[in-house]
């Protein structure tokens, strides 16, 4: 029998082994598994994948697995999950297929996915990056040649690309080695080692990225109008412009109006802005010819002209009308700083616009970034925008994405949507395909008449991490709610009435005639469960939270702080309803004219009072500040308004400190001799992080005495104490209990 292991998932603190497919293990669990650093495991979570094995870098706990987050998702799990980790024989890939990105798929060939994807370990249907295996390279492995490679291929994005492995051969984990022939699923990927520069241009014209894109946007059926849930209106509006310009030109012409059309389309990321056009532009039976636009920002300027020379003509050889679609126009045409080529791009649009029978639309999930000039009457006069779906637009979308799919009856699609805040349709799919993955492994058996059920649903929701919070300044829940919170019942009041009253009820707040509150204001000692509470709130509420550090939107160049806060607002915005969570906001706002840093704290200040109450009002954002030091935090933002509620949460009392320790000792064995409440009585001045220290540091203890130690005893945790000491100063409560007293 294969030995094998259950251990507990982690996510790895080493930025090295991001995207990697690397597991790290402690040296005890490799020896007792009989396994050498690097070889690969079978790893078993909600499904089953493969990666690299490799020693722990500061030895780690043997009863901890140390996963990328990547590998985490392959597997359907989350932190804190157990996994069985055993042996595994890989063979060597003789051809590999993988889907990826548009983006990746126009850039990218055969030979270059290859040289990105040596010395992986594949499974079907796993996520892997293209960040080449430089951990422990295999020999004759050139990594830097390799990025240099993605990187003029794709661009500065090149690391966060994602591919899907669609099939193998074996069957089965595979290595991808020298002699592996890869290639992007349905379709013929030339891979003979060649450059496609240096084919002839036969060759290269007949796979150009613009000829694939022609290829598939022949191949790909966009839905009809009736599924466009969340984006009719847009839709409405867009096919009328097509009407007017294609077939009722000589209306315009009567009216003194030219048939010009440019439409600048924007949108969060994933939220079906190509599918739109592609169905309308079908519905008006008219041709669609696409261009991405990252392809033109990472060619020579000559080379980025010829191609947007090529999609126009392409477009006005089309009958009986045509439509150029550019995909994320922002990439090729920013506002900061636009390349010298924008200027011939400009006019090239400009010349295609006055074509008869010729539209344009170009879509852009950061409209900020665009350089203004694309919005001049000659060019993409008009504009259309589509929000993020609200929980009815998600429920009917799921219905829709599942109306061909076999399921349970009786799924509440309804609670499903509700839980999922912030996922567009992009999101949806994939929640679909996590939920078809997760039943195709019950009924992997041979059972007859597999259906999806709601659980298998609610189960990807843990898994799959929507487009709107993909960055790393998220904060996750953990399954915490509330009711997890001992005591603090003001508290918790207090935040659920400022924070989750004008998410769940804004028909009571409309009907009073008021409005919610925008923002709320925590205080209170350090290690008293502040950011405890946030994720506590954020699990209750089903909200996704945007955690931002004081320091981390400061920066030195003029007009660069401003423009973090602006994103960070917008990125709210988009994944609402969301919470944005300003941990040390005394950091972030302090006092404006006391500051010697050039100004910078004062714009940023400025910055956050222009967001919150500004021309355009956030709308189910609520932001939450935490700071130890209130006094310090400028008088501006605590305004009604701003940060108008101001909560204080004080050192835990004896019963809380007893509900802490209950808390944290609730998975620690400990001997009949152990009185929590009695010890909690003994704590004064312990905070609720030391209360959680010092049942650590007692479990601690009784392993320096004896590894196999089973329980933990009243003589630990008092030698415990000796190490843990209370960390509340009195003179820090003194102050804060003042200023909480003038603000009662």
């Amino acid at each position: 029998m294969t030995a094998q292991l259950t251990l507990t998932v982690r996510h790895t603190p080493s930025a090295l082994d991001s995207r990697r497919g690397v597991v790290r293990l402690h040296r005890e669990v490799l020896d007792a598994l009989g396994l050498r650093a690097w070889d690969a495991v079978r790893l078993t979570g909600a499904r089953i994948s493969a990666a690299l094995a490799a020693p722990s870098h500061d030895g780690g706990s043997p009863g901890v697995a140390l996963l990328d987050d990547v590998t985490m998702a392959n597997l359907g799990v989350t932190e804190g999950a157990e996994v069985v980790v055993a042996p595994c024989e890989v063979a060597a890939a003789r051809s590999v297929t993988v889907s990826g990105s548009r983006l990746a798929r126009l850039s990218l060939s055969g030979h270059t996915l290859r040289l990105a994807l040596i010395g992986k370990v594949l499974t079907v249907g796993d996520a892997v990056s293209l960040l080449p295996q430089d951990l422990a390279p295999p020999p004759g492995a050139d990594t830097s040649a390799v990025r240099g490679q993605l990187s003029r291929a794709i661009g500065a994005t090149w690391t966060s690309e994602l591919l899907t492995v669609t099939g193998t051969d074996p069957a089965g984990p595979v290595a991808v080695g020298q002699s592996t022939v890869v290639s992007w699923r349905d379709e013929v990927t030339r891979d003979d080692g060649a450059d496609p520069a240096t084919q002839p241009p036969a060759a290269r014209a007949e796979a150009t990225p613009t000829a694939v894109g022609a290829q598939q946007d022949a191949a790909e059926q966009p839905p009809p109008l009736a599924d466009l849930a969340g984006a009719r209106e847009a839709a409405r509006r867009l096919r009328e412009w097509l009407d007017l310009a294609f077939h009722r030109p000589d209306l315009l012409a009567r009216l003194g109006t030219s048939q010009r059309l440019g439409v600048l389309l924007s949108g969060p990321e994933g939220v079906g802005k190509a599918t739109l056009v592609r169905a309308v532009a079908r519905a008006e039976d008219v041709t669609v010819v696409t261009l991405a636009a990252p392809t033109l920002a990472v060619l020579e300027p000559h080379a980025a002209a010829d191609r947007l020379t090529e999609a126009v003509r392409r477009a006005e050889a089309a009958e009986p009308a045509a439509l150029l679609l550019i995909t994320d126009i922002d990439a090729a045409l920013p506002a900061s700083q636009p390349p010298p080529v924008a200027t011939v791009l400009l006019e090239e649009l400009r010349a295609a616009l006055g074509r008869p029978g010729l539209a344009v639309v170009a879509t852009s999930a950061h409209p900020e970034s665009v350089d203004p000039r694309l919005r001049s009457l000659d060019l993409l006069d008009r504009e259309l925008t589509l929000a993020l779906p609200d929980t009815g637009t998600r429920t009917e979308l799921l219905r829709i994405l599942l109306r061909d799919t076999p399921v349970e009856p009786g799924i509440d699609l309804g609670a499903v949507a509700e839980k999922a805040p912030g996922f567009v349709a992009a999101d949806l799919v994939a929640l679909r395909r996590d939920a078809a993955l997760r039943a195709a492994l019950r009924h992997r058996d041979g059972e007859s008449d597999p259906r999806i059920r709601q659980q298998d649903l609610l189960d990807a929701l843990e898994s799959v991490r929507p487009i709107s919070m993909s960055s790393s300044d998220t904060l996750a829940t953990g399954g915490l709610s509330l009711d997890d919170v001992g005591d603090m019942a003001e508290v918790k009041q207090s935040l659920t009435e400022t924070v989750l009253w004008p998410l769940r009820y804004p028909d009571s707040f409309a009907r009073l005639g008021v409005a919610p509150p925008r923002g709320v204001l925590i205080y209170g000692p350090p290690g008293n469960g502040k950011t405890f509470l946030v994720r506590a709130l954020a699990g209750t509420g089903a909200l996704n939270v945007f955690a931002v550090k004081g320091a981390e939107l400061m920066d030195k160049w003029v007009g660069e702080s401003e423009r973090a806060v602006r994103e960070l607002f917008r990125r709210a915005a988009e994944a609402a309803p969301s919470l944005i969570f300003l941990d040390e906001v005394d950091a972030l706002a302090p006092r404006r004219g006391q500051s010697a840093d050039s100004g910078v704290a004062d714009r940023v200040v400025a910055a956050l009072l222009t967001e919150l109450d500004g021309v355009e009002p956030v709308r189910d954002v609520v932001v939450l500040g935490a700071t130890n030091r209130p006094e310090l935090v400028d008088p501006a933002l605590l305004r009604p308004g701003r940060l108008e509620r101001l909560v204080y949460v004080p050192p835990p009392d004896a019963a809380a400190r007893a509900a802490i320790l209950r808390a944290s000792a609730r998975n620690t064995p400990l001997a009949p001799d152990v009185d929590l409440g009695q010890l909690a009585s003994t704590l004064d001045g312990y905070s609720a992080a030391d209360c959680a220290a010092l049942i650590r540091e007692a479990a601690l203890t009784a392993m320096r005495e004896s590894l196999e130690a089973a329980e933990v005893s009243a003589a630990h945790l008092a030698k415990a104490r000796d190490a843990v000491r209370p960390s509340l100063d009195p003179q820090q409560l003194a102050t804060l209990e003042a200023y909480a007293s003038t603000r009662r």
